[in-house]
């Protein structure tokens, strides 16, 4: 820009007068107050939803309720047992499948791939992932798995395979994220011992970073726990005890859903429950991943 034209815009700007003190604390008192009032909001509708789901969920626990598997409407006897062991099997089965193959992927963008271009195309597919809804997910597997039989066949093996690739992307950037945070005087100490690399991978960075990474890991299983739209399309809902996971496959979440929009007083009440157990165990989840990093972190701070 020409320095007349420039010192034209400055003299029609005029002087820059700097805020007052007074206006200073004025704004960050109001900045404080909204930023207050916006946690106070996201509180109180947490604690309603905690509160709605306790109240009426509570009523339907009991013991038959973790034993007995889901019965007709009007019997006395029913319970989610069949559910809370087919979520269980399908969870496990997704974090057996999703943790290793992360992990992998979290030590290779982390150590060996680092700056790669192939890495900044990997990083990019695992936030586009982790951020594409899980009903497409869904659809995936049963276009791929699902239908690819005649008639379609639902199954434990393809919900699992659908809630591991929701932890696919969670336990692969956790684990790179956790595994950047090692200073480089540990690798470089362990290299000048000629450890090979390896092993340093295994004995130092993943020692170091093991309570990130958990915690990454019991995330995304609590993620994973509560989802509905994938189990939809691969493992549906059965009202039978599961003999194998290469059959239609009951869950807590699908029974919720089911069960939620039914005319029948019992199922709904089975439903508050099935709500209940899947909140506390998300809940139970999270704060569990929250000590294992604040005792990790304590740990770290000691040494």
């Amino acid at each position: 820009m020409d320095p007349k034209a420039l010192s034209w815009h400055i003299e029609q700007a005029g002087p820059m007068r700097p805020r007052g003190r007074r206006g200073r604390r004025l704004l960050n008192r109001g900045v404080c107050a909204f930023s207050i009032a916006s946690a106070a909001v996201g509180l109180l509708f947490l604690a309603w939803i905690l509160w709605t789901v306790m109240h009426r969920g509570a009523a339907a626990i009991n013991w038959t309720f973790f034993t007995h598997r889901l019965a007709p409407p009007g019997a006395e006897d029913g319970g989610v047992g069949n559910a809370i062991v087919g979520t269980l099997l399908m969870t496990l089965l997704a974090t057996l499948l999703a943790v290793p193959i992360g992990l992998l992927a979290g030590v290779w963008l982390s150590e060996f791939g680092r700056d790669s271009r192939l890495a900044g195309i990997v990083r990019m597919f695992c936030n586009v992932l982790m951020g594409t809804p899980s009903i497409l997910i869904g659809l995936f597997i049963y276009t791929v798995i699902v239908i690819q039989t005649r008639p379609p066949h639902f199954s434990g093996y393809a919900g699992a395979i659908a809630l591991a690739i929701l932890m696919l992307p969670l336990v692969a950037r956790t684990a790179e994220e956790m595994l950047r945070l090692v200073p480089n005087e540990l690798r470089e100490s362990a290299m000048a011992l000629a450890m090979p690399r390896w092993r340093v991978t295994l004995t130092i960075l993943f020692r170091s970073a093991k309570a990130g990474i958990i915690t990454g890991i019991v995330l995304a299983v609590a993620r994973v726990s509560g989802e509905t739209a994938p189990l939809m399309f691969t493992a549906l809902n059965s009202n039978y005890w599961p003999d194998t996971m290469n059959e239609q496959m009951s869950n807590l979440t699908m029974t919720v859903y089911q069960y939620a929009k039914s005319p029948y007083p019992d199922w709904q009440q089975q439903a508050w429950g099935a709500a209940l157990l899947i909140t506390a165990g998300v809940l139970v989840t999270t704060l569990g991943a929250r000590l294992i990093l604040l005792t990790g972190r304590g740990r770290g701070a000691r040494r």
